[in-house]
């Protein structure tokens, strides 16, 4: 099998036989709009996507069509409109974000003069009337453009890959200095002028088809009237797997791969779950998730067939796997590992922190009436409009999140798609919290010595000395085991080694945290963990913050409220610990089974089965 990561190139990857996804059948579907935006986060396959339609439609390839599509789903029924345009295509990822304002202008004239240049080449055996490239002003070579088109039989196809990308880093690199920005996209911007000539030459026929894809509608909401003709599709059912792979396509490649590598069935079947539980989990449309209605946040249902793989992270495993013949020991690919300062972003306005905090809880589920489709960078620098919906609508354009399905009250659900983006959370969190590097270096320390040496005592004592500074000093509106358990969960994850896991299901019940050690991982000398946390107010034990301070360890043990928690938590943890062993028997299971009892923010005390 020949895997194409890094490889977007759609004539490439068929005609060398490169391992692919075939999407042609939806081709028909998209023809039936003249002028789209089509949505989807970072490293989602967008620009494979385009390079398809560049090739179906581009007339000069109409003696490739056989070789390219013939063994395609689009080869065998195609459309009247295939190889019947000249395609113009523009990736707006080429553009130079840093620097001035001229800079970037000039970079953005640059990149559309030379697409029009390569145009020209492509074409040269066609009549088609002089194009005269404007170094200083791209946007007279597209009117040069577009007057002589207006000669030539055939349209335009104009291809637009990453609309957004220039833009959203120059906002995203100084987001409290949006002068840059707005000069780009308001007012007569010069991001704003290219959309309004495009615009002008769509009415008068010569783009008659226009493509367009980004990651989020923050930059198409600012150009508003320079472009207000694209019909937005990427909420569409039959487009919720146009980019990324089906858990279908998944399970055949790694078979295929066990197969090559002499993987026993068995092997193979602990390798797709694995994937599924680090790689799968995006659903781009509330339709789809109909049947799925629920009031339970823990009922997201087990059908994976509506879910799909972000396709970079799914090449790089199977990359991984083809070459070793076993998965990567690190499951996160750095390429999407930058999708962090959207979270850091997220983090630094208000109810930012708090929502992230929230979504590392029992699999947090979060609801909003619909997902935000008009939001600018006045909105995006206005704490007056940092309500639910834009907090969660931005984390969800940007892949951090995704549709779980509807509630009972019609509101659309979300949640953190996987286990890879649940990492991104964490690491914010720590970083939120342990803003410094020795701090995170001793916790992440003290976590070792816990699944390395089976010892609990360090890490208690650092949550208790250093953690619980931070939650009673910050206005969290929760307050319980589960502020504990984030304490423990940020120091502990460690998704290298282990399958974390917050409230697993162990027969119809819920452990709060288990670390099981990946499969691949099993070799090495490390425990399997299981912690049950409960939580006793100040409140409730009848002392106050300095008294709990004050208190031996004995007498923190010996108050009533405690022994009663800890009782309860010790009995929940044997029984899980009992079932855990049951299930993972003749696996070399190492299990280690603690109890920990927190007093209010203050003290903490432990035991292990």
């Amino acid at each position: 099998m020949k895997l194409p990561y890094g490889i977007c190139d759609f004539r490439e990857i068929v005609l060398k036989d490169y391992f692919y996804c075939d999407r042609t059948d939806l081709i028909s579907s998209i023809e039936k709009d003249k002028f789209q935006l089509f949505l989807r986060p970072r490293r989602f396959g967008k620009s494979l996507l385009l390079s398809m339609l560049e090739n179906y439609y581009d007339v000069a390839k109409k003696d490739q069509f056989d070789d390219m599509f013939g063994k395609l789903k689009i080869g065998k029924n195609p459309t009247p409109l295939r190889n019947s345009y000249f395609i113009l295509k523009w990736d707006f990822s080429c553009i130079d974000a840093s620097g001035s304002l001229d800079d970037i202008r000039q970079s953005l004239f640059n990149h559309i003069n030379l697409c029009i240049r390569q145009f020209i080449l492509n074409y040269k055996n066609y009549d088609i009337p002089e194009i005269r490239i404007d170094e200083a002003d791209a946007l007279s070579s597209i009117k040069s453009l577009s007057n002589a088109m207006q000669s030539v039989n055939l349209p335009v196809f104009l291809l637009i890959d990453e609309y957004d990308n220039f833009a959203n880093e120059v906002m995203m690199s100084s987001i409290m200095k949006s002068e840059k920005y707005e000069s780009l996209v308001q007012k007569e911007g010069i991001l704003k002028a290219v959309f309004k000539n495009v615009k002008a030459a769509a009415s008068n026929s010569v783009f008659d088809r226009i493509f367009i894809t980004g990651v989020s509608p923050v930059v198409m909401s600012d150009i508003t009237s320079g472009f207000n003709i694209a019909k937005n599709i990427y909420f569409k059912p039959k487009y919720n797997h146009l980019c990324g792979f089906t858990a279908k396509e998944v399970e055949d490649a790694v078979n295929t791969i066990a197969q090559e590598c002499g993987i026993e069935q068995a092997k193979a079947q602990e390798l797709i779950k694995l994937m599924r539980i680090y790689y799968n989990g995006y659903r781009f449309s509330v339709d789809i998730t109909d049947n799925n209605i629920t009031d339970d946040p823990i009922d997201s249902g087990n059908d994976y067939s509506n879910l799909v793989y972000n396709p970079t992270l799914a090449l790089y495993f199977f990359d991984n796997l083809q070459e070793s013949c076993k998965p990567p020991k690190n499951m996160l690919d750095h390429n999407l590992s930058m999708e962090q300062a959207k979270l850091d972003y997220i983090s630094k306005i208000n109810g930012g922190r708090q929502l992230i905090l929230d979504l590392m809880q029992d699999d947090h589920e979060v609801a909003i009436e619909e997902i935000s489709q008009k939001f600018g960078i006045e909105r995006m620098l206005s704490d007056k409009s940092h309500d639910k919906a834009f907090l969660v609508s931005f984390l969800y354009y940007f892949g951090v999140l995704t549709i779980a399905g509807q509630d009972i009250h019609a509101k659309t659900r979300f949640k953190v798609p996987n286990t890879v983006m649940k990492r991104l959370y964490i690491d914010q969190i720590h970083e939120m919290l342990l803003p410094q590097p020795m701090d995170r270096d001793y916790g992440k320390s003290a976590a070792e010595k816990l699944y390395q040496k089976g010892d609990i005592k360090e890490l208690c004592s650092f949550v208790e000395n250093r953690y619980f500074k931070i939650f009673s000093n910050r206005d969290y509106r929760w307050a319980n085991e589960l502020t504990v358990k984030t304490a423990f969960l940020t120091l502990l994850y460690n998704d290298i080694l282990f399958i974390m896991d917050s409230e697993k299901e162990i027969d119809r019940r819920f452990a709060d945290l288990t670390m099981i050690i990946r499969p691949d991982m099993r070799k090495f000398q490390l425990f399997d963990v299981l912690i049950e946390f409960k939580f006793v107010s100040l409140a409730t034990a009848g002392v106050s913050g300095e008294e709990a301070k004050a208190l031996s360890v004995e007498e923190l043990e010996n108050l009533p409220q405690m022994r009663e928690a800890m009782t309860d938590a010790l009995e929940q943890v044997k029984g899980y610990s009992q079932i855990l062993k049951e299930r993972y028997s003749g696996k070399d299971f190492r299990l280690k089974s603690f109890a920990v009892v927190s007093l209010g923010f203050d003290r903490l005390c432990w035991e292990e089965i």
